[in-house]
């Protein structure tokens, strides 16, 4: 972050220098970029009313983060304006998501993690992009995020005209659906800015139909104490037990809601190697899944998202969809190898799993 250059910057053309950045955003890497205002006062409310009613869950940051998510200006003093990008992440070559979610031996990863963490590479590309309005006009305030504060990134991504938020309270656009990651350039720069998207789910329900565990309670409703992403991955504790049938074979995130949006059959495969799948992880097997030792999680999710679950996390998630598997000596097997796990939740999720396994041989 550069500090602001107040009256000594030289005159801009703001017009001309917002259509420079999104051309700029684009030669960096992203796929699209609008500018949004800062003003966010009905997403805060519907932010606080989620928070009283403990929809957030086991996120406490959600709550210490306070109302910083929804204002701008309190998260980077000086911010006018913020420069929202999207970078699509859906895999050019991965196993069908149906497939794997159709075949219980095999465990479902979210599309979005199969590969790079998005995190590192939207930064890095935000930066690229801060540095050439800096060549192009000199210091300027600014402060890049991707997923990495309390950023209300939907609704203003939203604001900036890259699409409206879905009945699954994800963005969606035309276009593309909306199998993309988003990252945000908080300014002091006075860029015009870009008309809202307007919205297109009409009376389609699919996203709130498909939901395994109900956790879309209503169109823009989401109880994440029963959202599979949430459960698989925020979730530090045990999983519900009246849940863990639900989630099948998904050991980290859920995409269903996604999948049946009539919206994505428009997405756009990426041209981003980075979010290529690796070690597999688009459809292996379960057992293969289990046996990791805690180095080879560790290896194999270097640099991944997948890594955020954890070693016991991840153990944790794969227990509860052999539990969800058809009977076989070696899912069995696999689970009273780890009964005696050192960790007391691998252990309950363990017994679990063996539960319904042997329930299934009766």
């Amino acid at each position: 972050m550069q500090p602001g250059s107040g009256d000594q910057r030289k005159p801009i053309d703001f017009a001309q220098l917002a259509m420079r950045i999104k051309a700029w955003g684009e030669e960096v890497g992203f796929d699209r970029l609008g500018i949004a205002g800062v003003e966010l006062q009905k997403d805060e409310a519907h932010l606080l009313n989620w928070l009283h009613t403990g929809r957030h869950g086991a996120m406490d940051y959600m709550q210490r983060h306070g109302l910083r998510r929804a204002r701008p200006q309190q998260l980077r003093p000086g911010t006018v304006r913020v420069i929202s990008a999207r970078m699509n992440y859906f895999p050019q070559v991965a196993r069908d998501p149906w497939e794997v979610l159709h075949d219980a031996e095999r465990g479902y990863v979210a599309r979005y993690a199969l590969g790079r963490d998005y995190h590192k590479l939207m930064r890095m590309r935000l930066q690229k992009l801060a540095n050439r309005i800096e060549d192009e006009i000199g210091p300027f305030g600014y402060r890049a995020f991707a997923d990495s504060a309390p950023v209300l990134e939907k609704a203003l991504a939203r604001d900036a005209g890259l699409g409206w938020i879905g009945k699954h309270t994800l963005l969606l656009d035309r276009d593309v659906g909306s199998w993309f990651f988003l990252g945000e350039l908080y300014t002091d720069l006075p860029l015009p800015m870009d008309a809202p998207s307007s919205e297109h789910c009409g009376t389609c329900s699919r996203c709130i139909d498909v939901c395994p565990t109900g956790a879309i309670t209503g169109p823009k409703q989401l109880d994440a104490r029963r959202c599979i992403a949430y459960l698989t991955i925020e979730l530090k504790d045990a999983i519900p037990a009246e849940l863990r049938p639900l989630i099948g074979n998904r050991v980290f995130g859920c995409d269903d809601c996604q999948l049946v949006c009539p919206w994505n059959k428009f997405a756009q495969p990426t041209n981003e190697e980075d979010f290529a799948p690796r070690h597999g992880l688009d459809g292996a097997k379960l057992v293969e899944l289990f046996a990791w030792s805690e180095e080879e999680f560790l290896a194999r999710t270097e640099g991944m998202a997948v890594r955020r679950a954890g070693y016991e996390g991840w153990l944790r998630n794969v227990a509860v969809a052999l539990g969800n598997a058809p009977h076989s000596d070696e899912a069995t097997a696999a689970l009273r190898a780890r009964a005696d796990h050192p960790s007391a939740l691998v252990r309950d999720h363990v017994a679990w799993a063996l539960e319904r396994q042997a329930a299934k041989t009766a």
